[in-house]
């Protein structure tokens, strides 16, 4: 893997800092700004902002070689729009803008003055800053082995401001958060035939370290326990399912848990009802909502949040095989529930049919959210940048929305209604797997909710989101992530105790 920037806070800058990025609001850029690093040197500064086009617009850029008056070999002056006007989004954005051209620059290390044209900010952007420069720096570089050896790559960032050592201690909590994230792409990044059913559990088991409990199910244990929707799945496949519990306990034994539920399918061939060949390498990423909620739960433990949570993901790969279930069948669920099957690529929903139904009847949640790369048709409808939520539930839909507004990734709410349900009657069983194209990530949604009782819940479909996704300021990888900043923000706005 690609290293990643080394991050420090400090109240100075450097000695020997090669490079300097300087923040100006639009009122500062029209001429010499008079504070902090630029006295002394400002006149040169200004003969190079007046012959520019640079105004300040939040997040222009403006790099200025071998300035007059400092050590600095170049200086890079960042825009940050209107006095005031920089808010958390906009400085994770500005993180990952800044080390978009830092990269360009081919620099080891640089110095950025959080401040000094703008006035004391708060810590909590300067680390927000720093977690857009990290997520824009992954890269997933796992199997190339002819790497160019003469790139030079930014190792060593200090943030200078005023308050270094709140930011430092926000940065804290940020990092996990970052590394979270980081988690989920590598999950989703990588190739199936490394990642199977019981690696992927294996991945998830190395939580504990950071003190999550885990449990896995082994096949003979989701027998037992009558899972027959998700243990369907994975017939055709040489490498058995497993179903994995991970348990961060950050608040007191009475609190009741917030719960997360992951689709794991970690390749899916679409099974008997077999997908066309053209991008099927794509569906190597048919269990980013699983890699979502291991991040999820690295993060949580990772920044100790004072919450009580559960993560369950179930891992299965959907391949055609003499064993595999058919068109035609007719499966009997953990709930009781029995489900004919009329398209073997609609598997993701047979998965999360029991990992809801096992959560919400073991752990007895505050709410449940699941996530999962569940329709091609959430794509049509929201595209790459927005995904799709369902929910019985106003409060929890209510919340989720705002959170996405704030972090940037964003949710849209879908319908649900008892049309949809019609849609999935099925003449043989209490219910089929698919009520066809027409309205297709609303009668998957519907299918869940059978699965939840009167447990709130919500389900994100991140088709979209999750894999091959339009490039943002803050990812460069096919693997984005989504999901994990969103649910660690609504746990730390809402649910912490």
């Amino acid at each position: 893997m690609a290293p990643l920037p080394s991050i420090s806070f400090s109240k100075s800058v450097s000695s020997d800092a090669s490079t300097l990025v300087l923040f100006l609001d639009s009122a500062n850029a029209c001429g010499p700004a008079a504070t902090g690093v630029l006295a002394g040197v400002s006149g040169g500064i200004g003969r190079a902002l007046a012959t520019s086009s640079f105004t300040g617009k939040a997040g222009s850029l403006l790099e200025i070689l071998a300035p007059s008056g400092l050590t600095a070999s170049r200086l890079l002056l960042v825009g940050i729009g209107e006095a005031g006007e920089l808010d958390a989004k906009a400085a994770l954005k500005l993180g990952g803008q800044v080390y978009g051209k830092l990269k360009d620059f081919k620099v080891a290390s640089a110095s950025i003055l959080f401040e000094a044209a703008t006035g004391e900010l708060a810590p909590e952007l300067a680390a927000e800053f720093a977690l857009g420069l990290r997520l824009r720096a992954y890269d997933w570089d796992k199997y190339k082995t002819k790497k160019k050896d003469e790139t030079i790559t930014l190792a060593d960032v200090e943030i200078v401001a005023t308050n270094a050592g709140k930011a430092k201690k926000v940065w804290a909590e940020a990092l996990a958060v970052a590394e979270g994230v980081e988690l989920a792409r590598n999950l989703v990044n990588e190739s199936p035939n490394h990642l199977g059913p019981q690696d992927f559990a294996s991945e998830a088991g190395k939580l504990e370290k950071l003190g999550v409990d885990v449990e896995v199910l082994s096949e003979k244990d989701m027998k037992k326990l009558g899972m027959g929707s998700l243990l369907a799945v994975g017939q055709g496949s040489a490498r058995p399912p497993r179903l994995v519990i991970m348990r961060w306990n950050g608040a007191k034994d009475s609190v009741q848990p917030v719960a997360f539920i992951g689709k794991g399918v970690v390749f899916d061939s679409g099974g008997i009802s077999i997908k066309p060949a053209a991008n099927m390498e794509d569906m190597k990423g048919d269990m980013a909502g699983a890699a979502a909620v291991v991040g999820l739960m690295k993060a949580l433990a990772g920044r100790k949040a004072k919450v009580n949570a559960i993560g369950v993901i179930g891992l299965v790969e959907n391949l055609p095989d003499g064993n595999s279930y058919r068109p035609g069948d007719i499966l009997t669920s953990m709930s009781g529930q029995t489900i004919e099957i009329v398209n073997t690529d609609a598997e993701g929903r047979l998965v999360l049919a029991d990992a809801l139904w096992y959560t919400q009847d073991r752990f007895k949640p505050q709410f449940m959210v699941n996530l999962a790369t569940l329709t091609g048709a959430i794509t049509v409808a929201l595209g790459n940048q927005i995904a799709g939520l369902f929910s019985n539930d106003d409060a929890l839909a209510g919340k989720l929305a705002e959170t996405g507004d704030v972090t940037g990734e964003r949710l849209w709410r879908m319908p649900l209604s008892a049309e949809f349900d019609k849609a999935i009657d099925s003449r043989f069983a209490d219910m089929k797997n698919s009520g066809g194209r027409l309205g297709g990530a609303s009668t998957a949604a519907q299918f869940l909710k059978r699965f939840v009782n009167d447990t709130p819940w919500a389900h994100l479909d991140i088709a979209g989101t999750a894999m091959g996704s339009v490039d943002t300021d803050i990812n460069r990888s096919w693997g984005s992530g989504f999901g994990v900043r969103l649910l660690d923000r609504l746990v730390r706005d809402h649910y912490e105790s």
